[in-house]
């Protein structure tokens, strides 16, 4: 609770209990304009951008809220919106990835970013026309419609369109890709989601706050563990609950092997996507070993509902963690060979060197975070830059490198697939003892928290507001695909039409976790 504070913002700061250094503050429009350019010089970064319809609370008005990542730590600032004109200064001029935030914000709420150069609709697809699904007051439009959607046309001569999605012919999730081609070069790629929204933001207004974390993590299905812990950090913030030592340790060895799954899919899945079959069923296997362990250990293959508020559901046996230490000697040396397999394989390399960059200065312009960010030379991961129990005691190396390209973002798995099989066996031969789970009770008076997690995609982003009575005003989870998203279309540009399907897997962003 030492951590010193962010320099740059002229007015109250109060600091949220929370195991990470979180500040709050309420501003007026000149302080929002003027933090985010503030923020923007510093070199720092938005995290999230969000609305909120306070209206059924006396005194009570629609509202905007940013979130900022500093050295110091994060920066949560709300501006109250005039109930005769609801809108705020736009903040896509410093902060690109914002435009499709303020975007959705414009959709579920009907408060627009003034002076905004693209105002189309992002989440609503034609059926939510007159109706702001998260307002207070909303109706349902009787009458759904589809429109359509303004893309930005490429002309000139030899130009093809080609339009993939937004159902596919494999089991990936649904989004439109739109791209402009000459022959096979790709001259313009533009991507349309929202087609996964589920209305996630209005059905955790639904639902106890105690029990809620179960809907954080399944925002998204592959990064369950860091949602439902960055939910349980916000709940256990705004109740100011500290869950007991030997819990955080359970949830980083949760995390960690959250991170490892992915990170053995992913490489399976980029061999594949390069006529490396071998790859594909190598990793596959070792993925699928990986998840029945997590199966027997905390009693999902992906660990749903294991993190809760206060802790988690369950320990472990006693003969777990040697069993877990075990796998990642094995699990570590077949990676080792497999990655001397793809480093030395010239057909493999052929594809991924070069391919789908992103130079460290278009990412540090778009805000490109987690492994993306990191292969493009953005040196952040909460982990590192704000270790929170247990990372404070275990001195996360953080993986990094400067090419940008589908080789880069490889190697960035491969390097973080190591680093968490030493953090996971450091957590299993480090245990403190101690209960697993402690009581957390609602505050009963208003109350705000957040969570801040860096899960294996990025930084995993939760804020919760509370009502004098324990009940979920508004719960905003923010997925790092909102910053990766965007940076994709600019990494296909100059690349052919075959490798598009490779550079997508190696950011391989959330759909429905981008969607909500």
């Amino acid at each position: 609770m030492n951590a010193p504070r962010p320099p740059g913002f002229p007015f109250e700061l109060r600091r949220l209990p929370a195991e990470l250094p979180i500040w709050h503050a309420a501003v007026d429009a000149a302080q929002w304009l003027a933090a985010a350019r503030s923020v923007r010089e510093s070199g720092a970064r938005l995290v999230s951008l969000w609305g909120t319809d306070r209206r059924d609370a006396e005194g009570g008005a629609l509202g905007v809220s940013a979130a900022y990542a500093l050295r110091e730590g994060l920066v949560w600032l709300d501006l109250t919106l005039p109930e005769e004109a609801p809108s705020y200064p736009d903040l896509a001029g410093l902060f690109p990835s914002a435009e499709r935030m303020q975007r959705a914000t414009a959709d579920l709420l009907g408060i627009h970013a003034a002076g905004s150069e693209d105002t189309r609709p992002w989440l609503d697809h034609g059926v939510w026309t007159e109706c702001h699904p998260l307002r207070c007051d909303a109706v349902p439009n009787p009458v759904p419609a589809a429109r359509d959607y303004a893309y930005v046309r490429v002309e000139g001569d030899g130009v093809h369109e080609i339009a993939v999605g937004p159902v596919h012919a494999g089991t990936i999730e649904p989004g439109h890709f739109r791209i402009s081609v000459v022959g096979e070069k790709v001259l313009r790629l533009e991507v349309r989601l929202g087609y996964a929204h589920k209305g996630i933001a209005r059905r955790f207004t639904q639902l106890p706050a105690l029990d809620a974390h179960r809907l954080a993590g399944r925002v998204s299905g592959d990064s369950t563990v860091a949602f439902a812990w960055a939910y349980c950090m916000a709940l256990e913030s705004a109740a100011g609950c500290a869950p007991p030592r030997r819990a955080l340790w359970l949830r980083a060895l949760m995390l960690e092997r959250e991170r490892v799954a992915n990170h053995l899919g992913d490489l399976g899945a980029l061999g594949n996507d390069c006529a490396f079959t071998f790859g594909l069923a190598q990793f596959s296997r070792l993925r699928e070993d990986w998840l029945r362990l997590s199966m027997q250990a905390f009693g999902h293959r992906l660990m749903m509902d294991g993190v809760v508020p206060g802790g988690v559901a369950h320990d472990l046996d006693a003969d777990m963690p040697e069993r877990v230490y075990r796998q990642c000697d094995a699990i570590e040396a077949e990676v080792h060979a497999l990655r001397a397999i793809y480093d030395e394989h010239a057909g493999v390399q052929d594809r991924f060197v070069t391919t789908g960059r992103v130079t460290p200065e278009l990412a540090a312009q778009l805000g490109l975070t987690g492994l993306a960010g990191r292969a493009s030379g953005q040196a952040a991961d909460l982990r590192c830059d704000q270790p929170w129990p247990p990372y404070d005691q275990l001195q996360v190396r953080q993986a990094g490198h400067r090419n940008g390209d589908v080789a880069a973002r490889v190697a960035v798995r491969f390097d973080e697939t190591f680093e968490a099989l030493r953090l996971i066996r450091a957590l299993c031969a480090e245990q403190p003892v101690g209960p697993v789970r402690a009581d957390v009770a609602l505050p009963g008076r208003p109350a705000i928290g957040a969570g801040w997690v860096e899960g294996w995609r990025g930084e995993v982003f939760v804020a919760l507001e509370l009502d004098a009575g324990g009940a979920i005003r508004r719960c905003h989870c923010h997925d790092p695909s909102w910053h990766n998203w965007p940076a994709i279309e600019h990494a296909a540009i100059d690349n052919i039409v075959p490798d598009f399907p490779m550079i997508n897997k190696s950011f391989n962003l959330a759909y429905s976790g981008h969607d909500g």
